[in-house]
């Protein structure tokens, strides 16, 4: 029986266990899209606890301590950081199979030093020891203790992006920090708050907005300023990929209809989208920016807890709206007016897998290996099993040696512990193949193919 989490955790061949050790292990981490907070970097944010830096928005861990029976109390609610971190412990107890469970326990060896295990009766124990860490620990000693060379935020086109700012001001901290740009808020026309949210850009860009090309004008205006401010990669939270175009004087009429209060219908919200999708995506091929695409959330499934909590609390689920036809049919679009860039599809649901795989097959070019990629297992998905079968099946239908790897998608600074497991278990699955006579045991391949998914083919895509 091999000791818990040991040296070769994950590794199950000899291959495996020297692909990382002498590839994967050292490489430092582009994180292409998170959703930490830049103002904590540019403070240097630091924790009182480890409950703090641990629980405190964490809906993964919220959904489990639900899913254990713990009382909202000690999640959301007034319970004490202790007593939160102990409702932790004890669901972590019953978390067997969950990434969660091994997530937990590389964190606590790589940040703190713990290297047992976590349960109701160490609790107390290791309660001390993190807080006694967390006081010589920091955010961004957190950061260039994961060897983090870029981290890309999420940013709305309205952000004044002050703290990026502050962050470059600074030349004692070597991790360059870069927004991203995430403009569904002026996407999600059927949405309340909506022409709130148009006012709010029409403020930022200085010009009124009453008509489509108006909120054209403001979005490249802002385009411009995130530009300016070393920005690279966008990121799109969407129901489903649609093809669904308008004329302009059909998509004007959509807008104005809403801006004066109207509903708009299904088709209408589908034909506003995509035409302002149309739009962006051309903006960003112009300037070489990557567009992120990730679809398949079910948001805000539970009514009384989305009232009571808001967004983002654990309450959003797979959908399986997505269409193969649409898909394909709005990158075909994309790629007719030119405007396709570099792009990446996230699905929430893994049955979209092949699908993606077979999708992109049709749009790559010779501007850069993979420039239309399948991004990696995504929320839902980024466990074990959900990482070896996203991974076969790019392998599958593409070219897994171009693929840009591993994300945090977390606001966690303890995250980066998930590039670990996400390393480990690629060199397994590859050293598998190679002890399985599926791939030769050449070395000098299979070290482009690890460094270059580990770190290289982000660095190389995203032009960092």
């Amino acid at each position: 029986m091999r000791e818990f989490m040991d040296r070769e955790f994950m590794l199950t061949n000899e291959t495996a266990k020297a692909l990382y050790h002498d590839f994967a292990e050292h490489m430092p981490i582009i994180d292409f899209h998170c959703h930490i907070s830049p103002r904590e970097i540019a403070e240097d944010k630091k924790f009182d606890n480890i409950t703090q830096a641990w629980l405190y928005g964490d809906h993964y861990k919220w959904r489990a301590m639900r899913s254990n029976g713990i009382d909202e109390k000690y999640i959301t609610g007034d319970a004490s950081d202790y007593d939160r971190f102990l409702a932790w412990a004890k669901t972590l107890t019953a978390a067997i199979g969950n990434p969660l469970y091994h997530w937990t326990h590389l964190e606590l060896r790589q940040y703190f030093g713990c290297g047992g295990v976590l349960n109701e009766k160490t609790a107390p124990e290791v309660w001390e020891k993190c807080n006694a860490v967390l006081k010589d620990l920091s955010v961004r000693k957190i950061i260039q203790m994961s060897n983090v060379k870029t981290i890309c935020t999420t940013d709305d086109p309205v952000d004044s992006l002050e703290w990026h700012r502050a962050i470059k001001a600074d030349a004692s901290f070597g991790t360059r920090v870069l927004p991203a740009w995430r403009p569904d808020k002026a996407m999600n026309i059927e949405l309340d708050g909506f022409a709130g949210y148009i006012g709010q850009l029409a403020e930022v860009s200085g010009m009124k907005i009453a008509c489509f090309e108006d909120v054209l004008r403001a979005l490249k205006a802002r385009l411009d300023f995130f530009a300016e401010n070393g920005c690279a990669a966008t990121d799109h939270g969407l129901n489903a990929i649609v093809y669904a175009p308008a004329a302009p004087e059909e998509v004007d009429a959509i807008l104005k209809k809403r801006l004066a209060g109207g509903k708009v219908t299904p088709l209408e919200t589908d034909q506003y989208k995509f035409a302002v999708l149309r739009y962006l995506s051309w903006e960003y091929a112009k300037r070489g920016w990557v567009m992120e695409l990730h679809y398949g959330a079910n948001r805000n499934a539970n009514t009384p807890m989305f009232e009571k909590l808001g967004p983002d609390t654990g309450f959003d689920c797979m959908n399986g709206a997505a269409s193969a036809v649409q898909t394909a049919a709005c990158l075909n679009a994309l790629h007719m007016q030119g405007g396709l860039p570099k792009t990446m599809i996230f699905s929430l649901n893994p049955n979209d897998d092949a699908i993606i795989g077979s999708i992109i097959g049709c749009f790559q070019s010779a501007e850069v290996p993979g420039k239309i990629q399948q991004g990696s297992a995504w929320w839902f998905n980024d466990s074990k099993v959900g990482m070896i079968n996203q991974m076969t099946s790019l392998a599958n239908q593409s070219i897994l040696g171009n693929f840009v790897g591993m994300l945090t998608d977390s606001r966690s600074f303890l995250s980066y512990a998930r590039h670990d497991y996400f390393r480990r278990i690629l060199c397994d699955l590859i050293g598998g193949w190679v002890e399985n006579g599926e791939y030769p045991y050449d070395r000098d391949a299979l070290k482009e193919i690890i460094e270059g998914i580990s770190y290289n083919n982000a660095k190389r895509y995203f032009g960092f």
